[in-house]
């Protein structure tokens, strides 16, 4: 596994707390706009510079993108953003509650990403890659970076808690409470060696920005037609976790409606394909248990464990989706089906309740959480996950570390 030391845009530490924002795609152009209120520092300016234009304007108009590069270009001229003094990794600490992980960030080249050294679990589809490659030109920089988790190296971990010893960079917390904590590496080089004996890392969050960036570095090695491989151009801009540290939530379901059947026919389906049992909470115990909210009350759906060797088979999205959504509920194609919605663990079972209450959904399923071995376990394999299977917290923001495609 190659990393490296970059030469990082970043934010004076008195304007980290303003231009610290959210990742682009957990929030909608009405929740980005509304964060932004009364905020020109914001990274959603830059993120999701539709907020900058008129309502209703189509967030992959190329006006977009030529705002976003012009307010990107704002943010250096008035400071807002600088250039480092010299290329370097950087510590990247969140903590949420009493959850503390703490990766290293760096930028990662794109032949170990097309070399399935950094293993995926997830096909991108075509209209999100095309918008981040779209920014990523406009831009001529990576703003937000791909989360990658490598399993549990004991090196690595002395040297990143020594490292984290110094006074940092930033120290902030975010208005959803998460504590952000960066510092810069004195040894570069050190990291870089013990990342090398690391045979492989994960793409946990990112794959879009990811292929963007392969896309885009084979793009420019055309027009070059000449080069080392070592070009900026080549490295994308990411944060590496030990995988023991990562927190997975659950990603529930909720249905708009049941397919024709009235709940007592749908009770009915379920009760041929699951041992169906009150649940004493909505959320599952462990794995092999869904719970699904109907009629006002959870109840828990069970199966038989037994051993599988199609590691995504086994998990509890796909039997879901194979046993209950698809040959009952007629969602065939969960990724394109508009009668399935799903809501990140983060929202809680209470959202589920409200949805189903309030007559948005007719029914909801919570899950237990897709842990990272069985991610893992699924990209050494070259299989895909199911669409919405992990959802990550605490989330890394952007802004705050910025990899520009040619060295300054």
């Amino acid at each position: 596994m190659r990393i490296k030391g970059f030469q990082a845009y970043r934010p004076p530490p008195d304007r980290a707390a303003r231009i610290a924002s959210p990742p682009y795609d957990v929030v909608d152009t009405a929740e980005a706009r509304r964060q932004a209120e009364g905020n020109p520092d914001c990274f959603f300016h830059v993120s999701r510079a539709e907020i900058d234009l008129p309502d209703g304007t189509d967030p992959h108009d190329d006006l977009v993108y030529r705002t976003a590069a012009a307010n990107f270009a704002a943010f250096r001229d008035r400071g807002t953003l600088f250039a480092d003094s010299t290329p370097g990794l950087y510590l990247y600490r969140l903590t949420w509650g009493s959850h503390t992980q703490t990766g290293v960030f760096a930028v990662c080249h794109v032949d170990d990403y097309q070399h399935n050294v950094i293993r995926k679990h997830e096909k991108t589809r075509q209209a999100p890659e095309d918008d981040r490659t779209r920014h990523l030109v406009a831009l001529g920089a990576h703003t937000g970076p791909v989360l990658l988790a490598y399993r549990d190296q004991p090196a690595i971990d002395r040297l990143v808690e020594e490292e984290s010893c110094q006074e940092p960079l930033y120290d902030l917390t975010a208005p959803d409470g998460i504590r952000h904590t960066v510092w810069k590496a004195r040894d570069t080089a050190a990291l870089e060696r013990l990342f090398a004996a690391v045979p492989v890392v994960y793409i946990a969050d990112g794959h879009h920005r990811a292929a963007a960036a392969a896309r885009v570095a084979r793009e420019r090695r055309t027009a070059t037609k000449a080069g080392t491989g070592e070009e900026e151009f080549n490295w994308f801009l990411a944060v590496l976790f030990p995988a023991g540290r990562l927190k997975i939530l659950p990603y529930n379901r909720c249905v708009r409606d049941l397919n024709g059947l009235t709940a007592e026919a749908f009770l009915r389906a379920v009760g041929e394909r699951f041992e169906v049992t009150p649940a004493a909470h909505p959320a599952p115990e462990h794995s092999g248990r869904v719970h699904l909210f109907l009629k006002d009350r959870w109840v828990r759906l069970s199966w038989p464990s037994a051993a599988m060797e199609d590691p995504v088979a086994s998990l509890d999205v796909s039997v879901l989706q194979d046993r209950l959504l698809g040959p009952v509920l007629g969602i065939d194609d969960p990724r394109k089906n508009p009668r399935i919605e799903f809501v990140g663990g983060i929202h809680g079972t209470k959202e589920l309740e409200a949805r189903v209450r309030s007559g948005r959904a007719a029914a909801a399923f919570s899950l237990y959480p897709t842990t990272v071995e069985q991610l893992m376990a699924v990209s050494d394999r070259g299989l895909t996950m199911p669409p919405k299977s992990t959802w990550f917290e605490p989330k890394l923001r952007d802004g705050l570390l910025i990899h520009p495609l040619e060295s300054f």
